[in-house]
Parts: C-alpha cells; structure tokens; sequence
C-alpha cells in the first residue's frame, strides 16, 4: 500500500520555514511551498487527463489550512467530473483582458504579421516570421496581456538561444520588437520598447557579430574546376545534369532545382528566375552560354512535370540529391561553394569589372546611393563574362593547387 503523509498541524504550517515543497496531508497531491524568502503559498499537484499539472490555491496565511484543503477538494471534484479547472482559470483570466480592452501578446503578433504579409518575399518567409514567435515567445508570454511585457520577459526568451542559436535569437529579437513597436503605435501598450536593441539590450546581451560561429561553403579551387567538370559530365543522373547547370549559371542551388520551362527564353539565350527565388527578391536574368543551352536540349522532359530538372516522382530535385554528387565525387566542395570557385576565377584570371561579376552572381548592391542609380543589370557584358567561363572550364589545368577553400555563408 503507498505511504499516506502525516496530516500537518496549522501550528505545523506556521512554523515551518524549510524552503521546498511539502506534504499537507489529508487531501493527496496538497502541498505547502516554502520559498528561500520565507514566503508560503498552497500548491495542488493532481492528474488533468493524461497530464500532472500544479494548481496554486494561494499565498499562506492569506488562504488558512481549512481553506486550502475545502479549495483542493472542490478541485478534485472538478476533475473527477470530467471538467478542467486550469482550462477555466484561462478562461477567466482572458476575459478580463479582453473586458479591460488589453490584447495578448499572441493576439498583437498575429495581427502585426498580418500587417506585414505583403512585405515577405515569398510565403515561406511569412511563415517563419509567424512561427519563430509560436516557438519561442508564446509558451513564455503569449497569454500575458502585451502592456505587461518586460525586460525580463524578453530576457527569458532571448538569453536560452542567444549563443546557441544567435542568428535565430536575433531574428526573433528583431520580430519581437516590431511587434512591440507595433502594439505601441496601435495603443495596446505604452513606454519604452523592451526588445531595442541600441542603448539597451546591446548592454546586457553579448554582440552576435562578436560569438557567431562563421559557416563556411568549401569551394573548389578555381584551377581545378576544368578537371572536375570533365568528370562531372562522365556521370548520368539528373543530380548530375543539375550540378554543371548550378556551375555553368553561377546559380544557387534552389534557384536551380525549381527552375521551370517556361523561364527560359530559347530565342534569346535567357533564363528569368524570379524574385520569390532569387536572394534579393529582384527577379534576376541569367545570359545561357552554348554549353548551357545544350545542357537543357540534352535533357529529357516528364509529362506532367514543368520542372527543368525533375525528380523521380517528377518534383523538384532536392538540396541533397545534388550535394550527393559531390559526395560520390569524393570532392570536399558543396553545390554553393562553385559560386565562389566563379568569383575567385573572375577577380584573379580576368579583367571583368567587379560590379558584373557581382552582378552574376545577383548580390545586392550595398551602397544605397549606387543602388538607386543602377537600372539596368549589365545583360551584355555578363553575356560576355558567362561565354569566358564556359570557355575556361572545357579546360585542364596542369598547375595544381590545394583544392579547397573555405567560402563565408555570406556569399
């Protein structure tokens, strides 16, 4: 039979001073809480369904012995008849937030994210935004009424993930304070917002420039490249076919696996990829070279499939079925780092103006000022460029170097 706890006094409860959780006695799972302050409060620990949950029933003396145990039955009443007490105090408890006009903080980020939809670059986007907050803020604050929300609150979120995952933690830092700053313009709350960052967070969180760990693409040497493609085309597989189209287009890997037929333009020698795929957001025209053009009319096509290179399900080629390649090429270089194989081989082996291999590649242009006078995207002379590295890369090298080098995720 299990051990039935010793029923305490209420001179018993008054003088016990021993921080913990401790056995009232008489009614299972009744517990007094002691804090290291001395402060007292009841606690019920019971089964809810499948789950054991804590009620609190109050602060002691505030609530008395007799009061917490009739409390405590009544609760367990409650829950013998199929009925959730924690799902009322909820219950309750957003009703007076609604009834004093404050919303959640749950409430304020969906309507902000919805504010900010047509901003999103793609849906995807849009769902990431709204799911990181899900994630990370909701189970902290996101019944909490958001004119209560606090430095703290902000620290219990951000200060768990912040040097594991430091891209992610800034990003949700950044969320969290536009919709803050967002709940304060449509007045759900007042004061200074708690997730800035300049002149207040800045003082308490370490910089992430300052513990990002660097990820690095390794990228094939450029001298190597002509050697690696002649392998590469020895291969079959539509992994295969995908790679040498990523390095022939200095692509990104999903710009090219999602491709389509009806973005190219065989008239013109021109593939549009558009912005919802492309890192700028900009739709980006990409010159075809003669080798790339024979790629595509080497390819077979699938019914019922617009993908240019089509899985077996006729879907797009995954990430991995084209890192695969690589792998079973026993080469130490991933589909992204030929990108950087391209921009090594322009600025040390031509004489092609920075801003059209940038311009290749689709890097935004950091200055703003340049930006704004930049109209045209220097088709012909990428032209140009494009023809020379095709040309480059139906030759061999004899004068080898290492074969790898490390490429910032930046690139």
């Amino acid at each position: 039979m299990p051990k039935i706890a010793r029923e305490l006094t209420a001179i018993e409860i008054k003088n016990l001073n021993k921080p913990g959780r401790h056995t009232v006695g008489c009614i299972p799972g009744l517990l007094i809480v002691v804090k290291d302050s001395g402060a007292k409060s009841w606690m019920l620990r019971t089964m809810i369904g499948n789950r054991r949950c804590s009620i609190g029933l109050g602060p002691y003396p505030e609530i008395s012995l007799s009061e917490a145990r009739n409390k405590a039955r009544a609760l367990k009443k409650d829950i013998y008849e199929g009925k959730d007490p924690l799902a009322e105090k909820r219950r309750i408890r957003a009703g007076l937030i609604r009834s004093n006009g404050c919303m959640t903080f749950m409430e304020v980020a969906r309507l902000c994210h919805e504010k900010k939809l047509s901003e999103f670059k793609n849906v995807k986007h849009g769902k990431d935004w709204i799911s990181s907050i899900e994630r990370f803020a909701n189970p902290l604050i996101g019944k909490l009424p958001v004119d209560e929300i606090d430095l703290q609150h902000i620290l219990k979120i951000l200060e768990p993930i912040w040097t594991e995952k430091t891209e992610t933690a800034t990003r949700l830092r950044q969320r969290l304070e536009q919709i803050l700053s967002f709940a304060t313009v449509c007045n759900y709350r007042s004061g200074d917002n708690p997730a800035r960052w300049q002149g207040h967070l800045d003082a308490i969180l370490p910089k992430p420039g300052k513990i990002k760990k660097v990820k690095h693409f390794p990228a094939l040497d450029w001298r190597e490249i002509g050697a690696f493609m002649v392998e590469l085309r020895k291969r079959d597989g539509m992994g295969a076919r995908c790679l040498e189209w990523i390095i022939l287009t200095a692509c990104r890997s999903g710009e090219a696996r999602l491709a389509i037929w009806d973005e190219i333009d065989f008239e013109n020698h021109v593939w549009t990829i558009p912005g919802d795929r492309v890192k700028t957001g900009k739709k980006h025209k990409v010159p075809l070279t003669t080798d790339a053009i024979k790629l595509l009319y080497s390819l077979p096509r699938f019914q019922g499939s617009n993908y240019v290179f089509t899985a077996a399900r006729g879907g797009p080629l995954s990430d991995m079925t084209v890192g695969m390649v690589c792998r079973r090429m026993k080469v130490a270089a991933v589909p992204h780092g030929f990108r950087s194989t391209f921009r090594d081989w322009c600025a040390e082996n031509t004489n092609f103006p920075r801003e059209v291999a940038e311009q290749a590649l689709a890097h935004a242009i950091g200055n703003q000022v340049e930006a704004a006078y930049r109209r045209g995207d220097l088709i012909e002379k990428r032209r140009l460029l494009m023809a020379a590295w095709s040309e480059y890369l139906n030759k061999i090298q004899t004068n080898k170097t290492n074969n790898v080098r490390p490429l910032r995720e930046a690139m």
